[in-house]
């Protein structure tokens, strides 16, 4: 049967009239309603993991604009907790890890095969938000990529550049690549968990894989999304896969047919009309609209908006932001952008 959803129609190859629009962190910190579960929660974590909440919290965004897809609410180092690494935020810094630099750091970690332990509540949410969601809403689940998640695991928290982590893959290449092959195992499992919960879409987010270049970017970045879509995909054939290398650059162009993701999502360093030539001559592409606008709004929102629009308009778009919104946006500025699109 063909797919009748608009997400699963452009996922699918199908050019639309008018394209379907999530947002990346559409649920979060820029809606009064989001802050106020928040509190409710106490913490990022205990909100993370309490599904009552964390399915609250997705399906707001779901009510106040109507967005054609919701995405879970969950956090990408999540993984890396079930994998026995010890996590916490810092108010105001973010998330902190305890490191794998060692092989000794390495072995405290524990097997593949445990991570549903602790993730079980995110499965949870899953069902909750299958049962909740308009019948038009498209659900989709995520994880981080192996190389972003790594990153953060060797460094212990979030880094400009990223120096740890390539230190480590140069410096000890056995432990590194141990590292990855255990995520990219942690990260197939888990996205399976949350299919087989209701996910109708699973988006792999490789924050940080611009700062792998060259052959690197084919080992580290491109590899192990091959690498997880084929497990799924040999699992759940009929289950659409979003890859978001972001800041690849000129390694966006043939990433689908190299990974076999069925859409690829675009940060906004590429202009749409560039996108348009080189990459979604593949198939779908998501994006890719500067987050910026939901700050300042105006007349430029609505230009940018509309080019993009049509520059991807002779093929499957998905229209999204081109990184998450921010915290300071103005919720009034993300209706304008959703008005804006489809006024067609």
């Amino acid at each position: 049967m063909a797919p009748t959803k608009t997400i699963l129609r452009a996922l699918a190859g199908e050019t639309l009239p008018i394209p379907p629009i999530w947002m990346m962190r559409q649920a979060g910190r820029y809606l009064p309603e989001y802050k106020a579960t928040r509190a409710q929660a106490g913490d990022f974590l205990s909100l993370c993991y309490n599904p009552d909440l964390a399915a609250e919290v997705t399906l707001q965004p779901i009510r106040r604009y109507g967005f054609d897809a919701a995405i879970l609410f969950a956090d990408i180092l999540l993984l890396p907790q079930a994998l026995g690494a010890d996590l916490w935020f810092v108010t105001g810094e973010g998330p902190r890890l305890s490191t794998v630099q060692t092989q000794a750091d390495f072995d405290k970690l524990g097997p593949v095969e445990d991570i549903h332990e602790t993730l079980n509540p995110i499965y949870e949410t899953v069902r909750i938000l299958r049962r909740e969601l308009p019948a038009e809403t498209t659900l989709i689940g995520f994880a981080g990529a192996p190389w972003t998640v790594a990153t953060y695991m060797i460094a212990g928290q979030g880094t400009p550049d990223q120096a740890p982590a390539h230190a480590l893959r140069q410096e000890n290449n056995a432990l590194f690549e141990a590292l990855l092959a255990r995520i990219t195992a942690g990260t197939i499992d888990y996205l399976a968990a949350q299919i087989e919960a209701g996910a109708e879409v699973v988006k792999i987010f490789d924050s940080w894989a611009g700062s792998l270049k060259g052959e690197a970017f084919q080992k580290y970045a491109l590899e192990p999304a091959r690498e997880i879509t084929a497990a799924l995909k040999a699992r759940y054939p009929h289950i659409p896969v979003i890859g978001f290398p972001r800041e690849a650059g000129d390694n966006y162009i043939g990433f689908a047919k190299a990974t076999g993701v069925d859409c690829v999502a675009l940060d906004n360093s590429v202009s749409a009309a560039w996108a348009a030539q080189h990459v979604q001559v593949d198939g779908c592409v998501q994006g890719n609209l500067a987050s910026s606008h939901m700050v300042t709004g105006g007349q430029a929102l609505v230009d940018d908006t509309r080019a993009i629009v049509k520059a991807f308009s002779k093929g499957p778009h998905i229209f999204n932001l081109g990184h998450g919104i921010t915290p300071d946006a103005d919720p009034d500025n993300v209706q304008r952008m959703i008005d804006t699109v489809r006024a067609g």
